[in-house]
């Protein structure tokens, strides 16, 4: 997987992760009522689809990583390659 794809992934995480905080609030917000039957099962849907913000913001925050490692990889731009390869000839004259 390429730092491109990494980071196209990452943001995708991290813009789900945002949209599950502010949809748990929406649902405890909207889906509670009067009955106290359903306001508990909107408070547990709420709390249920909040939990998915962790685990997709250190999916988000992998991917990132993901991606600063694959751009410091030796072979993965060939001018990054080619510098390289010239310093060590000068070297070695």
């Amino acid at each position: 997987m390429n730092a491109q794809m990494c980071r196209v992934l990452s943001t995708i995480f991290f813009q789900a992760g945002i949209f599950s905080v502010l949809l748990s609030i929406f649902i405890w917000w909207y889906l509670g009522s009067d009955d106290p039957a359903e306001q508990a099962h909107a408070e547990r849907f709420g709390i249920f689809v909040g939990l998915w913000a962790p685990t997709l913001l250190i999916l988000s925050n992998r991917f990132d990583r993901f991606a600063d490692k694959a751009r410091e990889l030796p072979g993965m731009k060939p001018e990054v390659h080619e510098e390289t390869a010239e310093l060590k000839g000068k070297e070695n004259k």
